[in-house]
């Protein structure tokens, strides 16, 4: 499988861009772990303009993360454009377009999925920033914004003629945000269009690497994206049938942890990590992980974070 020029060879994993979560330390894990393509936080276009320090600091990337995408959701041509230009100057592999993100304060202003409801709008915004940039573009989207408005497949067609080179649909309306099963079905539809030239990423409900190949099987899909299963788990992505023992899952925790801690600030760097530790399905087995996760939560020294862990790894042990 190609975006552009970019070899992601066969039936390649991605790692989906999440808001809060996929910060460079958890990107660098991911790709050692067989991530074909990570994607930064996604990131305003009118911040951008505006050159707001934390919006800027998601689009830092490093070259040990490559290839790699940064996603960029606005709600008019002009900042968009005036945004991707800013963007490009960073060096991403890729750049994304995000009419997918359902979360009320982005679609509510007509951002992210809320451009489901003004498809000549979506469709404007897509040619003038593939005109924009020499970076490859693609776009992230949703089935429809609700399931009397399922349009993906047309408008897969519409998108592709605006010169994206790659489409990733989520199998679920703006409607369901993340409630109930991802529908597969219209992304299969997609990918079997005669018409339909560029990769098509299926994503939704994909939990391992099993899942996956089952999607690759049944939809016949380019690349299959994988979001909120990762979260604290990023050796999800580990293809090579060799089992991580627990000692070197809480090592590589840890590394992300001090990735972070060094890359922005001991504070920002925590921020960023202890909503991994506290989600990382490895914990599952420790009595009473409630007080052990509050913990994690409140804690705001890396020290004090480190401590935890250690003292996480001598109860599973115990299990």
């Amino acid at each position: 499988m190609k975006i552009g020029t970019i070899d992601l060879g066969e039936r390649p994993l991605f790692l989906a861009p999440m808001e809060d979560v996929t910060d460079i330390g958890f990107r660098k894990m991911c790709k050692r772990f067989g991530a074909a393509m990570v994607y930064t936080e996604f990131v305003s276009a009118d911040a951008i303009i505006r050159s707001i320090k934390s919006t800027l600091s998601k689009m830092v990337i490093d070259d040990g993360e490559r290839p790699v995408g940064i996603q960029i959701y606005g709600r008019d041509v002009a900042s968009m454009v005036e945004a991707v230009k800013i963007v490009e100057q960073v060096k991403p592999d890729v750049i994304d377009i995000n009419f997918g993100c359902p979360v009320k304060k982005v679609a509510n202003k007509g951002a992210g999925s809320g451009m489901l409801k003004n498809i000549p709008l979506l469709l404007e915004i897509t040619r003038e920033v593939v005109k924009a940039v020499n970076v490859p573009v693609t776009v992230k989207t949703r089935l429809g914004w609700d399931h009397e408005h399922l349009i993906i497949t047309d408008l897969a067609e519409q998108l592709q003629d605006c010169g994206i080179q790659a489409l990733t649909i989520h199998g679920r309306t703006r409607a369901q945000m993340y409630t109930g099963e991802a529908d597969w079905t219209l992304i299969g539809e997609v990918k079997k269009n005669p018409r339909i030239h560029i990769p098509i990423i299926g994503n939704g409900d994909v939990t391992s690497v099993e899942d996956a190949r089952e999607k690759f099987d049944r939809y016949g899909v380019d690349a299959v994206m994988i979001g909120r299963a990762t979260f604290g788990c990023p050796w999800l992505f580990n293809q090579s049938g060799k089992e991580l023992s627990l000692d070197e899952k809480i090592d590589i925790l840890e590394e992300m942890l001090r990735i972070n801690v060094e890359r922005i600030d001991e504070y920002r760097g925590i921020l960023h990590t202890r909503r991994h530790l506290a989600a990382s399905p490895i914990f599952k087995g420790i009595p009473d992980f409630k007080q052990t996760r509050i913990s994690m939560l409140r804690a705001t020294k890396m020290d004090e974070l480190l401590t935890i862990l250690e003292e996480c790894r001598e109860k599973l042990k115990e299990v």
